[in-house]
């Protein structure tokens, strides 16, 4: 670190808390001064880039694109749930929303689920013209903490007390972000960063830079690590880098969880932004190319499920209503497929027993009453790491 290197550490507030001194930490805005250093950055940038435009064309491509969003959007609100340690997986969330889930722990489940309506919600104000700002960010954050666990957080309102990071108080917190006084200027700063054009930042490094400078000021009470996740996805949507939202890096934080933090950690102590930029372009680059397997995996799947359905002769009809239905909602009871379908019980039935004679779908209850039935190939395209952290 040379002396030069000085003004991206930001300044430490002491403050009083409880009788504690504790020192309080105030990160510069943003762009880093001095500038990134990209020289051991283009190669990786270029290859991250790459993957991100293969992926943003292959979803314009994409005849089931909305069933991979559907898909792809639930994934994201476990994985990125499960960094914050719920416990609730996939087909728990699916068959909450299937008003059925016996067994699941149904706060986590809510959690996820507000998750969801959270990306929804923010999604549907960015495709109207809303800009990406502080007031989408709370907007998105009132609907995380709505209901469940956090609801006594201020959903929907930025902190005005002190918070901290590890440790059960400041005085013996791994991190404190900045005091409720100078909340506020960080913030601006940041969205005005996300505003403005800088044709020396490429967008996805820009997408790196906000999210730290988002966890390291950690603006809410709860729910920071889910809204600054999101706001990666946001970010490149509302910039252009992605016409949809198909790329999400939860399941990388997740699965390099110790570098993750070690690497935001690094920013604040060191000012080592190029290491950080580093990792999260490797994230893109990883990502990107692993959901783009998983929307081809998914259409080659239906597409060969669709054509053995077809060998069936009178009764492929009705199955592949049920089938194209499965592949919005992987999980369905006979009597929420009767009811999502507008045909009876007896015709849903048969057409089940027909999809589970073709090893398509697989019955999960072993009762008699109350079946539940699962898409189990399509499931196991979803659920690639997503076993929940213990």
């Amino acid at each position: 670190m040379t002396p030069n290197d000085s003004p991206r550490l930001g300044r430490y507030v002491s403050k009083s808390y409880h009788g504690e001194t504790v020192r309080a930490f105030v990160p510069p805005p943003l762009p880093p001064d001095p500038p990134l250093r990209f020289d051991g950055l283009q190669r990786l940038l270029e290859q991250a880039s790459q993957a991100l435009g293969r992926l943003d064309g292959l979803s314009s491509a994409l005849p089931g694109l909305p069933l991979f969003l559907y898909a792809y959007v639930r994934k994201e609100a476990v994985l990125s749930s499960q960094i914050e340690g719920t416990q609730s997986s996939l087909s728990d969330l699916l068959l909450f929303e299937n008003e059925q889930a016996p067994g699941a722990p149904i706060d986590d489940v809510r959690e996820v689920s507000n998750y969801v309506a959270a990306l929804e919600h923010g999604l549907e104000r960015l495709r109207g013209g809303f800009p990406l700002s502080l007031r989408l960010i709370r907007e998105m954050h009132g609907i995380l903490l709505s209901h469940g666990r956090g609801a006594d957080k201020q959903p929907g309102e930025f902190r005005t007390s002190q918070n901290w990071i590890g440790g059960t108080r400041p005085g013996n917190a791994s991190f404190v972000p900045p005091p409720p006084e100078d909340l506020m200027p960080c913030l601006g700063a940041l969205e005005l960063f996300l505003h403005k054009e800088d044709p020396d930042l490429p967008l996805l490094v820009r997408a790196a830079l906000a999210h730290v400078q988002f966890e390291t000021i950690h603006p809410f009470l709860d729910g920071n690590g889910r809204v600054g996740r999101l706001l990666i996805t946001f970010l490149l949507c509302s910039q252009g880098g992605l016409r949809e939202p198909i790329l999400y890096l939860s399941l990388y934080f997740k699965e390099n969880r110790a570098a993750y933090y070690d690497l935001l950690d690094r920013v604040r102590t060191k000012g080592d932004w190029e290491a950080w930029v580093d990792f999260f372009l490797t994230g893109v680059r990883d990502t990107a190319e692993q959901a783009a397997g998983a929307a081809r995996a998914m259409l080659e799947l239906f597409s060969r499920d669709r054509s053995r359905i077809e060998t069936l002769g009178r009764p492929a009809s009705s199955a592949l209503r049920v089938h194209q239905h499965l592949q919005r909602r992987p999980i369905g009871s006979i009597r929420r497929l009767s009811m999502d379908l507008g045909i009876s019980i007896p015709t849903v039935g048969t057409s089940l027993r027909h999809l589970e004679d073709l090893s398509i779908v697989q019955e999960t209850t072993g009762g008699q009453r109350d079946r539940v039935f699962v898409y189990k190939a399509y499931l196991e395209v979803l659920n690639e790491g997503m076993l929940p952290l213990r």
